[in-house]
């Protein structure tokens, strides 16, 4: 799992102190799972030394990697960590890979915009090193390459690279075509749908990823909780099927009493964004945006069946619905008071406030509140399951559970009657709750069956139980050290040298000449005017139908040739060739 620092984290409002992190880690590692904390802003001069304290923190908290962008960091002494190339090193083709692995990176977090066959293919070229692939299955999508978004900080003077973006991606444009007429007005044109590939689990690991990313920061304990519940539910089908080459990463079993739906937590509808490859080949039809809203949505569950002014709302849903229900219906929102079901399918809904419908507009439930309720009532455990022994031995028993044992000395005395006397042994044995353990087999290995009092049994369980979970907690202090290991390599001559660079420091710069590049100052120094504030893999012909490598696109039809927000003007370049659109200041 991932989790930002106290600072320069690519989620400014995120932050986590080192103290939280070291009681996460302490809780993590107990069930063999690494933790991962993001320190991957580009960094000015007079931050980076605070930059390396703060990576010495993390690491003595308990941090097993750090996710960094910033080149300049590895100007100086890191602790012994494991270092992962964050997505915001634009992380897309082989030779850029490549030269990470060469920097002594670990692990590299791939662009969300690859398909199955690129990945698979990066996989395939990159199979002579030993550095990982991880890739996003679930989240908010960025409309730009990470790492190569500068639109905030143009228009907003929030830089997204330093972890403030203001998300101008969410925001409403006017389209204008090239005569600057108004095609579309207050549209939110850039504001991508979320991501869910969790169709597509199987294409992720037969690519050769290594761990699957779900993004989830500034996102509640609901959103949490619901999503990595119905993954995991995912992966370990995989996990289970005969002959699975795969194997699951961390140890223990997850219980919750409610049914994971991502519909029911944030959602801003879904799209499996270009992955699998037969959408990527025909994504001219594929609708990656919503252009009505940016906001949460949730689950469709039916359509309004006349238009009414006020509190009441007649709803043609198969739904039941509760008080407390959250209600969106275009860009109105409200609550329900009460329902009724009646006839034909048709609900009456009385709501908390006044509200103007029309007939057949969709009706969406963004807050369902009888499954928050349950999502409360019973969070998610995860359980180490443990064979539990007792045998005889001549002074006593000897109770076992999982690798740890201990001898109690007592008196046998022969039990009246076995069968019940062995039964109240498995009982009594099997009760490990309140602890991190849950019991798996139960074996009472006697020559006779001996009556054991209840409360003599309960001890030796706790007693056992805590040895084994002080043991449990010692083995997950150890970390492997990892010496960085890094060959000069000069930087592919694919990779730009100029703002895109994101250098922004003079340990920066010098990383980079000794890689034979001579880099430009970072978009956030310069303020080039020239840059394009965005790059990106969603086009706005596509999205409208107007794919110029579609054969049945309308040439009639006025193409957007400009975003107005404001008094702002922004140009937008369409680049046939690369299949991406670029946003400048006009």
């Amino acid at each position: 799992m991932y989790i930002g620092g106290s600072a320069f984290g690519a989620r400014k409002d995120a932050a986590n102190s080192v103290d939280d992190i070291r009681e996460l880690c302490n809780f993590a590692h107990l069930f063999g799972c690494k933790v991962w904390s993001t320190l991957n802003t580009i960094l000015y001069d007079s931050e980076i030394q605070r930059a390396v304290e703060l990576a010495w923190q993390l690491w003595e908290a308990g941090v097993d990697g750090l996710l960094i962008q910033d080149m300049g960091l590895l100007e100086h002494e890191l602790p012994p960590i494991r270092l992962h190339a964050s997505t915001q090193c634009d992380n897309r083709d082989a030779d850029k890979l490549r030269w990470l692995h060469s920097q002594g990176f670990r692990r590299a977090v791939l662009a969300r915009e690859l398909s199955a066959s690129q990945i698979a293919d990066l996989n395939r070229q990159l199979c002579d090193t030993n550095l990982e692939l991880e890739a996003f299955v679930h989240g908010a999508l960025c409309v730009s390459y990470s790492g190569q978004c500068y639109m905030s900080e143009a228009l907003a003077s929030r830089s997204a690279n330093r972890g403030a973006c203001a998300q101008m991606c969410r925001q409403r444009y006017d389209l204008l075509d090239s005569e600057r007429r108004v095609i579309a007005k207050d549209r939110y044109a850039l504001s991508l749908k979320d991501l869910d590939r969790s169709a597509c689990l199987r294409s992720f690991l037969d690519a050769g990823v290594t761990s699957l990313k779900i993004e989830g920061r500034l996102k509640d304990a609901d959103y949490v909780s619901n999503i990595v519940y119905y993954y995991r539910r995912l992966l370990d089908d995989i996990f289970a099927e005969p002959d699975s080459p795969y194997c699951r990463a961390s140890e223990g079993n997850i219980y919750a009493s409610f049914e994971p739906d991502p519909q029911k937590t944030f959602h801003r509808d879904s799209t499996p964004y270009l992955f699998p490859d037969s959408a990527a080949d025909n994504h001219h039809s594929l609708h990656l945006a919503n252009h009505d809203t940016p906001k949460s949505t949730g689950e469709p569950i039916g359509t309004v069946r006349q238009s009414t002014k006020g509190r009441e709302l007649y709803i043609l849903t198969d739904r039941q619905l509760h008080p407390g229900d959250g209600l969106q219906i275009g860009q109105q929102g409200c609550y329900v008071n009460s329902s009724e079901r009646q006839a034909d399918g048709i609900t009456r809904v009385m709501t908390g406030s006044a509200i103007e419908v029309k007939k057949q507009q969709t009706v969406f439930r963004n807050y369902d509140k009888l499954f928050h309720d349950r999502l409360h009532s019973s969070p998610c455990t995860r359980l180490l399951p443990v064979d539990i022994t007792i045998s005889e031995t001549p002074k006593g028993f000897l109770l076992r559970i999982a690798e740890v044992e201990k001898e109690f000395e007592c008196e046998k005395s022969p039990a009246r009657n076995p069968e019940i006397a062995l039964n109240a042994i498995r009982q009594s044995l099997s009760k490990l709750g309140g602890s991190l353990f849950e019991p798996g087999k139960v074996t009472v290995d006697m020559q006779e069956a001996y009556f054991i009092p209840a409360s003599q049994l309960n001890s030796y369980r706790r007693e056992v139980v805590a040895l084994l979970t002080a043991n449990r907690q010692a083995a997950a202090q150890y970390r492997a050290s990892y010496t960085r290991q890094a060959h000069p390599t000069p930087l592919p001559e694919s990779t730009p040298r100029d703002y895109r660079l994101n250098v922004s420091n003079d340990a920066a710069r010098t990383f980079y000449s000794r890689q034979g590049a001579d880099a430009e100052p970072a978009f956030e120094i310069s303020h080039d005017s020239k840059a394009a504030l965005m790059t990106c893999r969603y086009c706005l012909l596509r999205e409208l139908g107007q794919c110029r490598k579609n054969s049945d696109r309308h040439t009639d039809t006025a193409e957007p040739a400009y975003l107005r927000t404001g008094n702002r003007l922004l140009r937008l370049h369409f680049d046939c060739a690369k299949c991406q659109m670029q946003i400048f200041l006009a």
